[in-house]
């Protein structure tokens, strides 16, 4: 059975010419995961990530920008008794990127060698794997 509190957020897929993905650590956790957040009452999982690129990444990206790629269920990496149910998307343009808000480190991932980093439950059991799988798209 699953965990009793369900958390909906949108992701982010971003990478870079030499197909390497990026994934962001929040201030105070271990854990490596894709962009993104939370899902407002009544937001659209795309507008939802296209304000969470901007807070956490100073990044600007226009929801037509986004490609969607899937849904996804895992265990919330910092919230006890908390299943994420995740939209995916890959971001087709990026411009700049800046770590703001609650990040405290962002990392290039080559998707095939990320072992050695902490990784949340999402990234590591979906997103990578999926990476690795589709890695034809160049996104940058």
């Amino acid at each position: 059975m699953g965990a009793s509190n369900i958390l909906r957020i949108a992701v982010a897929i971003i990478r870079d010419e030499d197909g390497h993905v990026l994934l962001v650590r929040k201030q105070g956790t271990s854990a490596f995961m894709q962009p993104g957040g939370k899902i407002e009452d009544g937001e659209h999982a795309a507008d939802a990530l296209c304000r969470e690129l901007a807070e956490e990444l100073s990044m600007v990206v226009a929801p037509d920008a986004l490609i969607p790629i899937g849904h996804a269920v895992a265990p919330a990496a910092n919230e006890p008794d908390t299943d994420v149910h995740a939209e995916i998307f890959e971001v087709r343009t990026i411009g700049a990127i800046s770590i703001a808000a609650e990040i405290a480190e962002a990392q290039w991932v080559d998707p095939a060698a990320a072992g050695a980093l902490e990784l949340a439950p999402l990234s590591r059991d979906h997103i990578l794997p999926l990476a690795r799988r589709n890695n034809k798209v160049n996104l940058v």
